[in-house]
């Protein structure tokens, strides 16, 4: 049997620059995809680092977040606080407000009394000056029914056999005073009436203080005004003819 023998052939030129080339594009290749490969991981660095400070600004608004709800919950609480003193204060102004009302009323009440006390000595005498001759003069008379329920009181009542004459005294008066007046005297005819007394009733106002306006308005109902003057009063009777009740 015959034996073929094949023999290696030495690479010429040709191929050693073949082989060379293919080398170098594949190293080519190689550095393109290496250069890429550095690309992506610089990109991923800076992801990385992008995540590290997007991480860092989470962790800093965190702690900034506890910060704020702290500062909230101890302002939250301070509020509270001032709420409490504020209630503190609005309820003491407010027993304050109910003691000086009531210190006032009474300071009015008594201021009243007083006025009373100094008006009805003279009111006789100056009533007299303009046609009137009442006998009694009575300080606070009290009216009730038949079971002594309180019906009105007035504050000074000069009468005689055929008239009386029902005083309202303020400190300072004002047309309400005036109106609760007109009803007084109102209910002042219906208890004589049932009382069989015939007299005639005359009204008048006299207070400390008398504005212009409350003047006018007492003169229209047909009252007659007493007012202070110096260190003693005016009577102003009204234009018409005094109501009579």
């Amino acid at each position: 049997m015959d034996i073929t023998q094949t023999v290696p052939r030495n690479p010429n030129y040709d191929d050693i620059w073949i082989i060379l080339k293919e080398l170098a594009e594949s190293n080519k290749e190689l550095r393109e995809d290496n250069k890429k490969l550095v690309e992506s991981n610089k990109e991923l660095a800076e992801g990385y680092k992008e995540l590290k400070e997007s991480n860092k600004s989470i962790k800093e608004g965190h702690k900034e977040l506890k910060e704020n709800n702290k500062e909230f919950w101890e302002g939250n609480k301070e509020l509270r606080e001032a709420q409490k003193e504020t209630d503190r204060q609005m309820k003491e102004t407010d027993r304050q407000i109910k003691e000086f009302n009531k210190r006032f009323g009474d300071f009015t009440n008594r201021f009243g009394e007083i006025v009373e006390y100094m008006v009805a000595p003279g009111l006789q005498k100056k009533f007299m000056e303009i046609g009137f001759n009442f006998q009694r003069v009575n300080n606070e008379s009290k009216f009730t029914d038949s079971n002594r329920n309180f019906l009105f009181a007035v504050d000074i009542m000069l009468e005689n056999s055929q008239n009386a004459m029902l005083v309202e005294v303020k400190s300072k008066l004002t047309t309400e005073d005036v109106s609760d007046h007109v009803e007084r005297l109102e209910k002042m005819r219906e208890y004589a009436d049932s009382h069989n007394d015939k007299r005639i009733f005359y009204g008048a106002v006299a207070g400390a203080i008398t504005p212009p306006n409350v003047k006018k308005f007492a003169l229209s109902k047909g009252f007659f005004v007493v007012e202070p003057s110096g260190e003693t009063f005016n009577i102003t009777a009204p234009e018409n003819k005094p109501r009579e009740w």
